[in-house]
C-alpha cells in the first residue's frame, strides 16, 4: 500500500469537501494507495486549527510556502480563491509536488498556461477539480455519445442556477471581488458546464455573451474572516463595498464539430439552490442530466419503435456503471460528497501508476480560454474566437 502525504491549502467549503474526499478514498477504492491527511494550511491560525481538528488533519500551518517544500509532502491540494492558484501551483511544481487544483484553474488563460507548462516541465501529476465529471450518470452519457447512440450532435444546452444573492443585503463576500474571484458565476458556474460541454461534445470554437450585475454594492462583511463560506445577511456591517463581478452571464457557442450551444449561469434564479442541468440533442438520440437528480440520466432514442419512443429514466446505480462498483448495491444512490471521493481516487491512482489524469491543467487552459473569449465578446459586442 503506497502512502501519499497530502497538504491541503484552504479550509472553507471546498476544503471541507476535499477533506471528505481524501479521507474516504482508500475505504471505497482498492487502488493500492493510502492518502494521508498530513497538513492543512490557512492564513488565520485559530480557524485553520479548528478545521484541522474538525476535518481530521494531522497538523495545521499558516505558511503554504514552507509546507510545499517539506520533504514529507507528496501532493498539494489547492482549494483557495482563484487569485492565489497560479502562485501556489508554480511553487508546488518547482518543488516537484503533484498538484490538485480547484476550478477555474486561473484568473485567465495566460496564468493557466503558466501553470500547465510548469507542471509538465516538473513531470508531476496535475489535476483540475471538476467533480461533476465523476458523476456516474455523466460518465454514462459520455459512453452513449462515444458509442454513437446520439448520432451527430446538434445541440448542447447547459444552465447552472443559484439564488444565494437575491437578498441585496447579503454581504460582499470575496466571491464578489473581481481581484480575488476573477469573475462571478461566469468563472464559478459557467466553468463547470464548459467543462462538461468539452467532455461530452468537443472543443468550443466561437462565443458571444452578455452579462449583468443586478446589485452594484453590498454591505461590507463585519466578521473577522472575510473568506468565510457561511456568510448570511447577519454578517453585514453598515458600510458598503462595490460588487465588481457579474451576477449572471450567458453566452452562445459554436463547437468545432458544427454543434451549437447555449450556456447560462446566475446567482439570481429564485428557488434554485444548485441547479445544474445539461441536455444534448443529436441526430439519433438525446440525453438530459439534472444534478438535483444526479443518480439519473434521461435518454431518448430515435431507434425505438414510435409507439414507445420517449425519454427513459436510467437509474445509474448498476455495478456495470462507472464508479458504482466501489459503492453500494444497485438502487442505493450516491451523493454530492461521493463525487470528490471518485475524483481523488483517480488522482491518487494516477500518482501511483505514474500516469496523467483528466481533467488536468491543459483542460484548465482550454476552459479559461472559453471564459476569456466570452468576456472579450461582451466588451466587443461580437463573436470571438476561442
Amino acid at each position: 500500500m503506497q502512502e501519499i502525504n497530502v497538504a491541503l491549502i484552504g479550509y472553507n467549503f471546498m476544503g471541507k469537501a476535499h477533506s471528505y474526499g481524501i479521507e474516504n478514498v482508500s475505504f471505497f477504492f482498492d487502488h493500492g494507495v493510502k492518502p494521508v491527511k498530513k497538513v492543512i494550511v490557512g492564513r488565520t491560525e485559530h480557524l485553520v486549527k479548528e478545521a484541522a481538528e474538525k476535518f481530521g488533519w494531522e497538523e495545521y500551518a499558516t505558511d503554504w510556502r514552507e509546507v510545499i517544500h517539506r520533504e514529507d509532502i507528496h501532493a498539494i491540494d489547492i482549494a483557495t480563491p482563484t487569485s492565489s492558484h497560479v502562485e501556489i501551483a508554480l511553487e508546488a511544481a518547482k518543488a516537484g509536488k503533484h498538484i490538485f487544483c480547484e476550478k477555474p484553474l486561473a484568473m485567465n488563460a495566460s496564468e493557466a498556461q503558466q501553470m500547465y507548462e510548469a507542471a509538465e516541465k516538473a513531470g508531476v501529476v496535475h489535476m483540475l477539480g471538476h467533480n461533476y465529471r465523476r458523476v456516474p450518470a455523466i460518465v454514462l452519457a459520455k459512453k452513449l455519445i462515444e458509442d454513437g447512440r446520439l448520432g451527430k450532435i446538434h445541440h448542447f444546452r447547459g444552465i447552472y442556477l443559484q439564488d444565494w444573492l437575491l437578498d441585496p443585503n447579503f454581504p460582499a463576500s470575496w466571491k464578489l471581488d473581481k481581484k480575488i474571484a476573477g469573475s462571478g458565476p461566469h468563472g464559478d458556474l459557467n466553468a463547470h458546464i464548459i467543462d462538461l460541454a468539452r467532455l461530452l461534445v468537443g472543443e468550443i470554437d466561437q462565443v458571444i455573451g452578455m452579462e449583468k450585475t443586478f446589485v452594484g454594492k453590498r454591505p461590507r462583511v463585519k466578521v473577522d474572516e472575510k473568506l468565510s463560506s457561511n456568510l448570511t445577511a447577519s454578517g453585514a456591517s453598515d458600510d458598503y463595498d462595490p460588487v465588481t463581478v457579474d451576477d449572471t452571464t450567458s453566452f452562445l457557442a459554436k463547437f468545432s464539430n458544427g454543434a451549437v450551444g447555449t450556456f447560462e449561469a446566475t446567482r439570481f434564479a429564485g428557488g434554485r439552490k444548485n441547479h445544474e442541468r445539461v441536455e444534448i440533442n443529436g441526430s439519433k438520440g438525446s440525453i438530459s442530466f439534472d444534478f438535483e437528480r444526479m443518480n439519473e440520466l434521461e435518454f431518448w432514442s430515435k431507434e425505438d419503435d414510435v409507439e414507445v419512443q420517449g425519454f427513459r429514466r436510467i437509474l445509474v446505480t448498476e455495478s456495470t456503471h462507472p464508479y458504482i462498483s466501489a459503492w453500494w448495491p444497485p438502487g442505493h444512490v450516491i451523493g454530492y460528497e461521493n463525487t470528490f471521493v471518485n475524483e481523488f481516487a483517480d488522482f491518487f491512482k494516477a500518482i501511483k501508476d505514474k500516469e496523467q489524469v483528466y481533467p488536468n491543467f491543459y483542460d484548465g487552459v482550454m476552459n479559461n480560454k472559453v471564459l476569456d473569449a466570452v468576456t472579450k465578446s461582451i466588451e466587443t459586442l461580437t463573436w470571438e474566437k476561442v
